[in-house]
């Protein structure tokens, strides 16, 4: 099986002492690629060493929500973005780095770490900024969507029009919400912990597989509780969508890298 990690945060202090293991486990597991996501200009410079050490690895480069606003500062094991990003600058160097790069990630707005009422107007103002950016650069986008699931399908419903893909990253939005974004082309990236999540078990059921894409968000999002996440666990998404779609693990691995292939366009991976 061809196997794809399509979001996850292998620069995170947690994979400081094992990366190499659990690279390997990832490709003993059946992984071709894995799609680590920036999240401010530091750590979009660490993911783009990464790729550069490892070609398994493939570079996102984003400005996470609450660091574009300078909110960040009680990270633990990413770098700190304790002041709001020069949106304009990591424009520049994403767009110099662009050809190094798949995607553009994480994006979006999120109301669970900020306060809606307060910055809304701003998170609204920078996520649209960024997807004009992305569409300029013509990359697909990765969407976090924490609390603000409404606000961020309205801003993408009136800033792409299906110029670019876009990839909800661990979408929890109600059933409404979903058949909206998928009736608009999105996809939905699903992480290994759909085997007790009832919200992405709903949310599979629902959209057709040639829309969904496996992640892990790891070290998050764990499917075994206690433990850190890692690349290899897509394996668990893939059992359970499979399980949810009445289909085999490897027809749903085959679809699911097909779709990689084609948000990313990443004809030559593996």
């Amino acid at each position: 099986m061809n196997l794809i990690d399509v979001h996850c945060h292998l620069n995170h202090a947690l994979f400081k002492d094992d990366l190499e293991p659990v690279l390997e486990r990832a490709k003993k597991a059946g992984l071709k690629a894995i799609v680590c996501s920036g999240v401010n200009p530091v750590s979009n410079k660490e993911v783009l060493e990464l790729a550069k050490k490892y070609p398994f690895i493939k570079a996102c480069l984003g400005i996470y929500p609450i660091d574009a606003l300078g909110l960040a500062e009680n990270e633990f094991g990413l770098p700190r973005q304790p002041v709001p990003i020069n949106l304009d600058e990591e424009f520049r160097f994403i767009e110099k780095n662009k050809n190094n790069i798949i995607g553009i990630g994480e994006i979006g707005m999120d109301f669970h770490w900020a306060d809606k009422e307060k910055t809304y107007a701003q998170q609204a103002e920078n996520f649209r900024k960024i997807i004009r950016f992305a569409i300029k650069v013509k990359k697909p986008i990765v969407i976090h969507t924490r609390k603000a699931e409404l606000e961020c399908i309205d801003i993408l419903e009136q800033e792409v029009h299906g110029e670019i893909p876009v990839d909800l990253h661990c979408f929890s939005g109600k059933k409404a919400l979903i058949k909206r974004a998928a009736a608009l082309g999105y996809y939905f990236s699903v992480p290994p912990n759909i085997i007790r999540s009832h919200s992405f078990q709903e949310l599979v059921k629902i959209v057709d597989l040639r829309q969904l894409l496996t992640e892990t968000d790891a070290p998050y999002l764990s499917p075994y509780t206690e433990q850190r996440n890692e690349p290899a666990f897509v394996v668990e998404t893939i059992k359970k969508m499979a399980e949810i779609k009445r289909l085999t693990n490897e027809e749903v691995a085959e679809a699911i890298w097909k779709n990689y292939e084609k948000v990313f366009e990443q004809k030559n991976s593996g």
